[in-house]
């Protein structure tokens, strides 16, 4: 066997060992279609306020200039989808946020992995990646032949449909590479688009992120969201999963096995009323490594008022 396959049988066994639910490699190129693509979409203005998207474009297309050296980009999923839901009459929050902070969770797991490489390969450059830094994860997860973007730009997959996180893994190591996932398996099925009560879907895989759910209730920094949204927001106080919910591929979707991901108990049974009347104290010290620390407490006050209206 060849240093480069024993090593990517040695990688991708230690990455399945950490809990990572699938492993995929590319060749760390220069993702040229992928940035036409990006300056497109960028000049359309989908980005909204998210102007660190438009920031880096260069490190975002081509992983070299991210790891000087780099041969291979490593992609790795991580199942997040809960055993748990929330009770009827709650503000709806995106279950990505039900536990930990996945940063937090995914951010051990990559140092983990290159620490196992460093010691039962040898000396490697190499950075780990989650929603960190300017990278493309869903091109390289196709790249990797781990799924496909489907209409509502999440990465699918056959076998577990989308509820899962992606990470990367830069290295300087050569591997063997993945055939990429060249199959789009959504065929004339609509449903993601037809669901979606803002129309942030304006066509298949383009996604007006102004307009999403999630954006408006996490990313948006302004003091109110625009009341032209306000009845659009089918409840949701955190983050959306609309066009996850309705996707058929996610009847496959199975129960995460990660115990940092349990639910946080308020974030399953809390009322609207409960929520409005949570101090900023206790909001603080019951989501201090949650997601919901991302819009910070006059964030979700302010959504509830979206709500509401």
């Amino acid at each position: 066997m060849r240093s480069s396959e024993k090593n990517t049988y040695l990688i991708k066994t230690e990455a399945l060992r950490l809990g990572f639910n699938s492993c995929g490699i590319a060749k760390a190129v220069q993702l040229e279609d992928d940035a036409r693509r990006l300056e497109q979409w960028l000049n359309k203005g989908h980005q909204g306020e998210m102007q660190y998207m438009e920031r880096h474009f260069d490190l975002r297309t081509d992983p070299r200039k991210l790891v000087p050296g780099a041969k291979s980009v490593i992609t790795l999923m991580l199942n997040y989808f809960p055993a748990e839901q929330q009770q009827p009459n709650t503000p709806h929050i995106a279950k990505y946020a039900y536990g930990t902070d996945y940063h937090f969770v995914i951010r051990d797991k990559l140092n983990e992995l290159l620490q196992y490489i460093k010691d039962n390969i040898g000396a490697v450059d190499g950075r780990g990646f989650v929603d960190s830094a300017p990278v493309l994860e869903r091109s390289w997860a196709v790249r990797s032949g781990l799924g496909w973007v489907g209409k509502n730009g999440n990465v699918l997959t056959k076998h577990s449909g989308s509820f899962f996180f992606i990470a990367t893994l830069i290295t300087d190591l050569d591997l063997v590479a993945d055939s990429p996932f060249t199959t789009d398996h959504c065929g004339t099925c609509t449903r993601c688009i037809d669901a979606c009560p803002t129309d942030a879907i304006v066509s298949p895989t383009e996604i007006d992120g102004s307009k999403c759910i999630s954006y408006l209730t996490i990313e948006l920094r302004d003091a109110l969201i625009p009341t032209g949204f306000h009845d659009k927001m089918q409840d949701w106080m955190f983050g959306c999963d609309i066009c996850q919910d309705v996707c058929p591929w996610n009847r496959f979707s199975k129960n995460n096995t990660e115990s940092a991901f349990t639910p946080i108990p308020e974030i399953l049974n809390l009322s609207l009323q409960q929520w409005e009347e949570m101090s900023e104290e206790t909001f603080n010290k019951v989501f201090k490594s949650s997601p919901l620390k991302r819009t910070k407490w006059k964030g979700i006050q302010r959504n509830i008022k979206a709500i509401k209206s």
